[in-house]
Formats: C-alpha cells, sequence, structure tokens
C-alpha cells in the first residue's frame, strides 16, 4: 500500500523529471533512479506519466512528446509546432480549387469540406462554409467525369520510386486506345486537367513523333488514363539530365509537347503584365506609344493558341 510519504516521494520525482525535460535536458533512467534511489522501472513509469499528461493537454498550436533518443541514450522533449491555415488562406485555396475544375463534384465536395473541417477552427468553420456554399451548388464538373485521385497517387509513387508504369491511353488526335511503356517524371496540372510527363522508349512508337530523339517528355492527360500498373523495373536518370517541371512548365501552354523555339510578337493590348504572366519566360525588347515587342522561349505549338486568343492585341508573329 502506497503511503503519503511515497506519494509524495513520487510527485517530487515526477515535477523533478518535467522541469527537466522542459528545460531541454536530457534523462537518463540509470543516472535518474540513483538520484531519487529508485529502481529504472519507476523512472519509466515517471516518464509515461508525463507523456500521458503531455497527450492530455496539448496546446493549441504546440505538441510536446517525450522521444527517446538512441544518439544520447536518454529521453528529451521534442516540440511539433501544428501548422494550421489561417481563415483567409483556406478560403483562398477553396476558392482556387473551385476554380480549376479540375475534380467531378462530389470529389471536389469532398475536398472541400474535408479542408474546412480539419483547417478551420469549429467556431468560424460554418462561416467559411457560407462564403463557399453558392459556388459549390453551381459548381460544373469537367466532362470526363472521372476520379482519378488513386492514379495521381500511383504515379506519384512511382515517379519517387523511379519504377515503370504501364497504361492504356485514349488519344485525342485519332480516339484509339494505345497501350504505353514509360518512365513517369512529374505530375502537372493546366486548364482544368492533371497532365503526367514522362520519357517513352518504344522506338517503333517513337517513330512517329513530330520530333525524333526527343530529350523532352511525351505528356498524358491523366483522366486519359486506364488499367495503370506499376512494374518492379525500375530506371535511371542521371542527375544532369533530371527533368526540372518548373523549368518545363515555364515553356509549355496548354500542355501541347514539342519544340523548343522562340517567339517574337507585339502587344497592343490594355495589360502587358498579363503576358508576362502568361509566358513566365517572355522579355519585353522595346516598348513604343504603348506597343510591345515582347520575345519567349516555348515548347511546341501550344503557344499558337494562346497568341490567337489575344485577337488583334497581338501582331507581327514571328517565330525563329
Amino acid at each position: 500500500m502506497e503511503t503519503n510519504r511515497d506519494s509524495g516521494d513520487k510527485i517530487e520525482r515526477v515535477l523533478g523529471i518535467y522541469s527537466k525535460l522542459m528545460s531541454g535536458a536530457v534523462i537518463n533512467k540509470a543516472e535518474e533512479a540513483l538520484t531519487y534511489g529508485v529502481n529504472e522501472r519507476s523512472i519509466q513509469r515517471d516518464i509515461d506519466d508525463i507523456r500521458d499528461y503531455l497527450e492530455s493537454s496539448e496546446a493549441e498550436d504546440i505538441v510536446n512528446s517525450v522521444i527517446y533518443d538512441r544518439s544520447v541514450k536518454g529521453y528529451h522533449l521534442e516540440q511539433i509546432y501544428r501548422l494550421k491555415l489561417t481563415n483567409p488562406e483556406i478560403l483562398a485555396i477553396c476558392k482556387i480549387l473551385l476554380d480549376s475544375r479540375a475534380l467531378p463534384k462530389k470529389e471536389m465536395k469532398e475536398l472541400l469540406d474535408k479542408l474546412v473541417e480539419s483547417c478551420v477552427p469549429k467556431e468560424n468553420q460554418k462561416l467559411v462554409s457560407n462564403l463557399l456554399k453558392n459556388e459549390k451548388f453551381h459548381y460544373v464538373e469537367p466532362r470526363h467525369k472521372t476520379n482519378y485521385l488513386e492514379n495521381l497517387w500511383t504515379i506519384g509513387q512511382a515517379i519517387r520510386q523511379c519504377r515503370y508504369i504501364e497504361f492504356s491511353y485514349k488519344r485525342l488526335k485519332d480516339k484509339k486506345t494505345v497501350r504505353r511503356k514509360v518512365q513517369p517524371l512529374a505530375i502537372m496540372f493546366s486548364e482544368y486537367y492533371f497532365y503526367l510527363t514522362a520519357f517513352i522508349e518504344d522506338e517503333e512508337v517513337r517513330k512517329d513523333f513530330d520530333v525524333i530523339n526527343d530529350s523532352f517528355p511525351t505528356i498524358y492527360r491523366l483522366d486519359r488514363i486506364k488499367n495503370l500498373t506499376v512494374t518492379d523495373e525500375t530506371f535511371h536518370i542521371p542527375y544532369s539530365s533530371r527533368f526540372e517541371e518548373g523549368e518545363f512548365r515555364k515553356r509549355v501552354q496548354f500542355m501541347y509537347g514539342g519544340k523548343l523555339k522562340k517567339v517574337k510578337f507585339t502587344y497592343s493590348g490594355y495589360d502587358i503584365d498579363a503576358v508576362l504572366d502568361r509566358l513566365p519566360t517572355a522579355e519585353v525588347i522595346s516598348e513604343e506609344n504603348g506597343i510591345y515587342t515582347v520575345s519567349a522561349e516555348v515548347f511546341g505549338d501550344g503557344i499558337d493558341m494562346w497568341l490567337r486568343s489575344q485577337g488583334n492585341f497581338i501582331g507581327m508573329i514571328n517565330p525563329s
């Protein structure tokens, strides 16, 4: 039976160990057992009690945990700061998601609800939900109505592990379904759709490409990928030859691949910033009477679609 003195000794011991942990000290069970005149099992129980207390009294933004570190053969306190999104941040993210129209209606609604519930304090959840309510109700889902989130994750894992993937793909140009085996490189998003960029090695397939021995990847819309499998076969791309999606993204329009080229044109519209934001590689060569001469480095023919969309604001288009 535990006496008052034993109870008082335990409280003093636990508070002492707790104070050391909070001050950043490393707790060694053998040393603490010697200090307090108890066995190591008692110290272990004290540490477990402290763990339980910390777990039950977590602050809003900080998680405290007692961790055993083998390198120092002792326990220390680890503080993890919860990075919660603010109300304006989560509202902005939800608005961007809605405008992207990237997912079928059911999946979009579930994703938005989860974001609000997990990132917004309970007292503000209704407010944020009300600000999204009208757009959610009138949300227009993509015509393909395909839920490809599992494929998105599977491809992401294959990219990380450098594994070949195989899939059936419905081509846009002739509506034929073909089988492909590729080296997945990156997942990208543009104009309502997610895309896979990948290297394809099949020479029989490559002979029909516009650019033979092209060092740049082929592009596949994720919603058109079916019967996806990840193989056990791995590939290796030297670091010096690695694919940099950030640099590729700067130069590709509407996810149309092709040769790397430069275009030069004049722009007489109202907002040159809109052009420079659309074409991250663009540079203003000159400006005279509100007419800008612009040069940009781009991949493929997707740039032609954008230039035509600007109507009379664009002139003197000179690819080089």
